[in-house]
């Protein structure tokens, strides 16, 4: 749970389009990247286009007014191979283009949000790489490309008449994949059902309560037939987790969905199922980092480690997810692999104002239930107890660690991309109700 709040970034919606495009307008002419009379200012205010033959971000933040309206702040283009708007991309690659935060906006980590933003749907899309070409001048901008992972690709440099440009590139790092993330968090029961694995776990998570494609279903049909019944005779809810399409490569394309992905989502889209949550894996290297600092301490507090997590673990955790839910059932879930709980204290009460659970398997460590007290929040605490987690876990054995945070929650990813995380994965929840 992040302490941090900052602007919402999403595909721009239909009222939100012009606008996105007299902002990149304006951005440019005031870092005088063009001049008043430059032709180059018509394409980027025809932000209609972009939204049509690219991906167009906008951030957003509330109005002034407080009215509970938004404003659009920044934007950038997301470009496929092939598009219009791919200069330098190759096939399997998305490039960034225009990338622009209004004036009045600027100090308050908005493009740093896009870029962000922008690689987490990149990842989401199956690419491979994400690149982009920038100017020597634009020294802000490089610093950012720097600490969100971008390294220089010199042999893909280019320019035309006085312009040189400079090419940068990001790579997503290897996701732990759906097994290995499983293996963290296992069900309390397991159906195997035609190349599905069916977690039944009471309702508590959907980590533990969904449906995981694991191989080819020699009838996909009545697989989901047979997953729906488990659900049904539960009493449960139907939710099928979907994965993210492939980086291919391939000359022309720039994803790949396997076959049986592309009949189990026409089977979902024609039974109702709809799209309750999309959930990104961020992974972190735990071997060599210079940058990971000894555990931070902060004074006033202290963190106690566990091998099982005790009734007031397990109240804050809960108190999180689900007031009603089931404490037995909880143990149950977090206990069914062996784990270490982490809480943090303050020197003068015992019940802990943050937690969080570290998992052990192969050479992967997950980080899963933190969480900070309403009433400790903004004091540094999430990011204290994440740091002593990752040490934690590589005295463990582990050399890379990964956790999962829902797409929308851009504050918890603004702490995470903090201490080094990356997107590496990207899944959906679908879900069909219990009829």
């Amino acid at each position: 749970m992040a302490e941090t709040t900052g602007p919402t970034v999403r595909l721009a919606r239909n009222d939100e389009i012009a606008g996105a495009g007299a902002l990149t307008a304006e951005a440019y002419l005031a870092d005088r990247l063009l001049d008043e009379d430059d032709e180059y200012e018509a394409q980027l205010r025809d932000a209609t286009r972009r939204a049509r033959d690219a991906m167009l971000l906008v951030a957003t933040v509330p109005c002034e007014d407080s009215d509970g309206s938004q404003t659009v702040v920044g934007t950038v283009t997301l470009a496929p191979y092939g598009t219009t708007y791919a200069e330098v991309a190759e096939p399997g690659e998305l490039e960034v283009r225009m990338l622009a935060v209004a004036p009045r906006a600027r100090g308050r980590g908005i493009a740093e949000a896009l870029m962000r933003a922008a690689l987490g749907y990149a990842v989401a899309s199956g690419a491979r790489r994400v690149v982009l070409s920038t100017l020597d001048s634009m020294v802000t901008a490089h610093r950012l490309y720097a600490r969100l992972g971008f390294v220089a690709a010199p042999e893909r440099d280019w320019g035309h008449e006085y312009v040189h440009l400079r090419v940068q590139t990001w790579t997503p790092p290897e996701p732990p994949g759906a097994l290995v993330e499983s293996r963290t968090w296992p069900p309390l029961q397991v159906v195997e059902v035609d190349g599905w694995r069916v977690g039944v776990s009471g309702g508590l998570t959907r980590r533990a309560n969904s449906a995981l494609l694991t191989g080819t279903p020699a009838d996909p049909m009545g697989a989901l037939d047979r997953i729906e019944q488990v659900y049904a005779d539960a009493g449960l809810p139907s939710i099928v987790r979907t994965p993210r399409p492939v980086g291919s490569g391939g000359a022309g394309e720039s994803t790949v969905v396997p076959p049986v992905c592309v009949e189990v989502a026409a089977m979902l889209d024609a039974r109702g199922y709809r799209t309750v949550s999309e959930t990104d894996v961020l992974v972190r290297s735990l071997v060599g980092d210079p940058a990971l600092p000894g555990r931070l301490d902060l004074p006033g507090v202290r963190i106690e480690e566990r091998d099982d997590p005790d009734d007031d673990w397990l109240a804050l955790w809960l108190g999180a997810k689900d007031d009603s839910a089931d404490r037995a059932t909880g143990r149950a879930i977090l206990t069914g692999v062996p784990a270490r709980y982490l809480s943090m204290t303050s020197t003068y009460d015992t019940s802990p104002v943050a937690v969080v659970r570290v998992t052990v398997t192969q050479d992967w460590a997950a980080l899963s239930c933190l969480v900070v007290a309403g009433s400790a929040r903004r004091r540094g605490l999430a990011r204290a107890l994440t740091l002593h987690a990752l040490h934690d876990a590589r005295e463990r054995g582990a050399r890379r660690v990964f956790l999962q945070v829902e797409a929308h929650n851009q504050a918890a990813a603004a702490l995470y991309w903090g201490l080094g995380f990356e997107p590496a994965d990207r899944y959906t929840y679908r879900q069909r109700e219990a009829h």
